[in-house]
């Protein structure tokens, strides 16, 4: 293994841009948890994560291959291992672990609310490394997960801590396993344009799922699954996957890696009013609370965290 570094051009990104791109991360995946709930009620957990994140990163490099032309779509040897292994860690360990475990009865709600201790394993790998976060940052993520936890100790009355041990440990493994890759993300050789980085980390991811899910003795029947099922599929395809997915690597690579993690604060909040308006589910003194508390601790990341400013930063390759 040796590690290479290399300068990158980059312009500066407007705060305008961070915002818009952080939006569409909380609301749309704090949607997904419901969608892959519906998903893997028909569909094999891994085949099914694994058959959304080919067709996302075939149907992306369409468009992007269009827009640009496909030879953009080429990359090196280093930059293709670098996806594949950001493909290994999100949509593989991390979101194909996710479906695995609520295939197993976790709920939707409440993999959101494991999913939201991601922040503070990040956390761990700063520290880890020998970076040092700011106190008020530190302070701001212990304020989230308090939220987090008060939702969870609080909320009997919503059955929000009715947690499944083995489905649950699952869950907090992939949890880990995002964490990693957000944080080892600009440390890796990646092609410099997001869209491209995403294409092939989503149609490596993809393939890596489906082989899994072979060998684990998955088989797809699409024939008979009902039309609810191929709606929450292609929600994920489009919305999950290209749309937020592209977001949230785009923000890897543009915002301070504790301004990206708040979205683990805000998508439980999202899942809960989804669950109230669509499955009518009771939103609770403890859910008011909580996700008050919750809202609080991203109020004060985002106030600490801002958008990189610089034009020149090195960049670190693993190989």
């Amino acid at each position: 293994m040796s590690i290479a570094t290399r300068p990158a051009q980059k312009a500066p990104v407007g705060t305008g841009l961070v915002l818009v791109a952080l939006l569409v991360v909380y609301v749309v995946w704090g949607s997904t948890y419901l969608a892959i709930r519906v998903t893997v009620r028909e569909a094999p957990p891994l085949m099914g994560m694994g058959s959304r994140y080919l067709a996302a990163g075939l149907l992306l490099g369409l468009v992007i291959g269009s827009r640009i032309g496909f030879r953009q779509l080429l990359v090196s040897r280093r930059e293709l291992a670098g996806c594949a292994f950001i493909g290994l860690m999100l949509p593989v360990l991390g979101n194909g672990v996710v479906a695995l475990g609520e295939s197993k009865g976790t709920p939707s709600g409440v993999a959101a609310l494991l999913v939201a201790l991601t922040p503070l394993m990040i956390m761990v790998f700063r520290l880890i490394s020998g970076d040092r976060p700011r106190r008020t940052t530190l302070g701001g993520v212990g304020v989230g997960f308090a939220g987090v936890a008060y939702l969870v100790l609080a909320g009997s009355d919503s059955g929000t801590d009715s947690l499944p041990l083995g489905p649950s440990l699952l869950i907090l493994f992939a949890c880990t396993c995002w964490a990693f890759g957000s944080w080892v993300q600009p440390r890796l050789v990646l092609p410099d344009n997001a869209f491209v980085m995403t294409v092939h980390e989503m149609w490596t991811g993809g393939v890596v799922l489906l082989v899994f899910g072979l060998l684990r003795g998955e088989h797809l029947s699409p024939g008979d699954y009902h039309a609810k099922t191929w709606l929450a599929w292609s929600y994920l395809v489009v919305f999950g996957s290209m749309l937020a997915f592209t977001a949230y690597v785009w923000l890897l690579a543009n915002a301070p890696i504790s301004l990206v993690a708040t979205y683990a604060y805000v998508n439980p909040v999202v899942a809960v009013v989804l669950g109230a308006l669509i499955l009518s589910e009771p939103v609770t003194v403890a859910v008011l609370v909580g996700g008050g508390i919750i809202v609080a601790g991203v109020a004060i990341v985002i106030s600490v965290e801002r958008p990189r400013k610089v034009g020149v930063q090195p960049k670190a390759g693993i190989t």
